[in-house]
């Protein structure tokens, strides 16, 4: 762990993996950071003791960079960074919908570059990171990209055509459970108890639930039907569900979030 890795555009994310990395082992000596505001770099000095530098100073000295950059903000940084970028140092876009392609054809020749989409949950060591190579990215380099995601959650390596299904699958996925919730606390105060108590009703379900996935090994389908009953109230539930095309929009709402993930990738902001 003694190669020096950048962190470039270092915001929520970005914070949390260098956070998660101080924790693995990484040292802070060896962790440089990038923020657009001058007094954001200085917080993270003064927060995780690691270094903040330039993007061309980044490009000079750091064995990997990993952007988090805004995708729209891409192009811009990968032509301050070229000039001064060698082709031995290894590149890692967390950008959605960017593919590595973008990156190989703004730098120099045999750049090798990972992508990785993660997710918010890194801000809390669960996050769900998914991994994918480059044309010039050796099973070293994705070890490597495996070591540092591996720090804030689990990692899963796939081939770069399914990364526009993964960015809609967990990418964005805790949105979609956050937005659950917040319709089920709505549900509960109709049916009359107050926020906080249906709010606290919910998580805890959901997460016994997600544990429940995680280690049971049941399919997701004998995980319901075990608490449903016949005539029950859980089955009144699941009607009501289906009637009003729950499925479907799930299903419809990923292909959307899947086909922004090309747009993206096609340069349409």
């Amino acid at each position: 762990m003694s190669q020096k890795v950048a962190v470039l555009g270092t915001g929520k994310i970005g914070e949390a993996l260098l956070s998660g990395m101080i924790r693995a082992g990484w040292a802070p000596a060896d962790l440089l950071v990038t923020a657009r505001r001058p007094e954001r770099a200085e917080e993270l000095r003064a927060r995780h003791g690691v270094t903040p530098v330039t993007n061309p100073e980044a490009a000079k000295t750091a064995d990997t960079l990993i952007l988090t950059v805004k995708p729209q903000d891409m192009g811009t940084l990968l032509d301050e960074l070229a000039p001064h970028l060698p082709a031995d140092r290894l590149i890692i876009s967390g950008a959605a919908g960017i593919p590595t392609s973008f990156f190989e054809e703004r730098l120099a020749a045999g750049t090798p570059v990972v992508r990785v989409m993660t997710n918010t949950p890194a801000l809390v060591d669960e996050a769900m990171s998914v991994i994918s190579a480059g044309s010039h990215a050796t099973e070293a380099h994705l070890a490597y990209a495996d070591e540092i995601f591996g720090a804030v959650g689990k990692t899963l390596r796939v081939p770069e055509s399914q990364q526009d299904a993964c960015t809609a699958l967990s990418g964005s996925g805790p949105a979609y459970f956050f937005y659950l919730v917040e319709a089920m606390t709505d549900a509960g105060i109709l049916l009359g108890l107050p926020r906080d108590k249906a709010h606290d009703l919910i998580v805890q379900s959901a997460i016994g639930a997600a544990v429940m996935l995680r280690d049971s090994g049941e399919h997701p389908v004998k995980l319901r039907e075990n608490v449903t009953s016949p005539a029950g109230t859980t089955i009144n539930a699941i009607r009501e569900l289906e009637n009003h095309g729950v499925r479907a929009a799930l299903i419809a709402a990923l292909e959307a979030a899947r086909d922004r993930s090309r747009e993206l990738a096609s340069g349409n902001s």
